[in-house]
């Protein structure tokens, strides 16, 4: 018995002896480099939205060439980037499409060490409802929706009621328009009627569905791209529009005018965001396209040029006196206080949609 447990030892440290050695750990895989921006990117945007010379500007400062796409509304966009449409490394959503994106993940976080000039934004753009800190987006443009006329044709629209009551009599019946844009129409309708226009109450949408189908008889259709150019061209006499396109206007016709009618209306913030479909460089490349609209002359020169009140505070000290004191660029307070953001009313968007189709559809 002695023997063999001897034996049996000897086996065991035989075969300890000879079993191999282990591999060393392979060494950490280096730390990722930084992504290298695409050179060439998309920006998904509203029409005529942006000074175009910007663009050139950007691709000689960092060789990245930026291609625009458009859409003509918050509904669009959304449905497209909902549909998995990608390749768009920047879009431009008002806010609470905005609240709506986050939700449901279409939206990729920021990197704020690729913006350094956030900090040109003025305090209260920092601490949006929609987006408070700017996780996700940056303000771009902010402005209000109101009613754009020729002045020379009629007095400037003190109610929505010269479109919710169309009279024959009027210059305008049959040579207005509305927003193609499903919320903006039924803010307006809703401010007529006195209503939140934000309301989720069924009895109160249907109302304004019924005002905005008594509206077609005097509209010439509805249109969200082209219906400051049709008055300034004197094709138009009305339209339901942003204040900024009614201003950018003016410079082909002095006669176009931009009024917020007594019951009030719209104030919006359109934002700079990055869809989650966006590839690593895309992102990369979009936010040094974020940042570079940031920056305050760039953001001046953009402002100026398409009428629109500016986020950034910093751009203010290369803006004109006379455009920072216009209130129709600038609103003062009493009106501001008489004006909602819109809001995200969730399982009741559908219902705003299906009846805005039914107003469309309407004889």
């Amino acid at each position: 018995m002695k023997r063999l447990i001897i034996l049996t030892s000897l086996a065991l440290a035989l075969a300890a002896c000879t079993q191999p050695t282990p591999a060393p750990a392979p060494p950490p895989a280096p730390a990722p480099g930084p992504v290298e921006p695409a050179k060439e990117i998309v920006m998904y945007n509203w029409t005529e939205y942006i000074d175009p010379e910007i663009y050139g500007q950007f691709e000689e400062a960092t060789g990245i060439r930026v291609i625009e796409d458009n859409f003509s509304n918050n509904e669009e966009m959304l449905a497209k980037l909902q549909g998995g449409a990608a390749g768009y490394a920047v879009t431009v959503p008002s806010d609470y499409t905005v609240s709506i994106m986050i939700e449901e993940g279409l939206l990729a976080k920021l990197d704020h060490a690729n913006i350094p000039n956030l900090s040109n934004l003025a305090e209260r753009f920092t601490q949006t409802p929609y987006d408070p800190g700017n996780v996700y987006c940056v303000p771009y443009m902010w402005g209000t929706t109101g009613i754009g006329y020729d002045t020379a044709v009629m007095d400037a629209p003190e109610s929505w009621a010269v479109i919710f009551e169309p009279d024959p009599a009027s210059p305008a019946y049959g040579r207005a328009t509305m927003l193609d844009d499903t919320r903006e129409a039924f803010a307006a309708a809703l401010s007529y009627l006195g209503y939140d226009i934000n309301t989720t109450d069924e009895a109160q949408l249907q109302e304004a569905k019924e005002a905005l189908i008594r509206a077609r008889a005097g509209l010439a259709g509805y249109d969200s791209d082209t219906y400051e150019d049709l008055i300034a061209a004197g094709e138009n006499v009305m339209a339901h529009g942003w204040n900024g396109d009614f201003l950018l206007a003016q410079e082909e016709n002095e006669n176009v005018g931009f009024a917020m009618p007594q019951e009030g209306g719209v104030v919006w913030v359109d934002n700079l965001c990055i869809p989650a479909s966006a590839t690593p460089e895309q992102k990369a490349a979009g936010e040094i396209l974020i940042n570079y609209l940031l920056d305050p002359e760039v953001a001046a020169q953009n402002s100026g040029f398409i009428y629109y009140a500016s986020p950034n505070a910093a751009a203010e000290a290369f803006l004109d006196e006379e455009f920072l004191s216009d209130p129709t660029v600038y609103p003062p307070a009493e009106l501001l206080d008489r004006l909602q953001y819109l809001r995200p009313v969730g399982e009741v968007e559908s219902l705003y949609q299906r009846l805005w189709d039914e107003v469309k559809s309407a004889d």
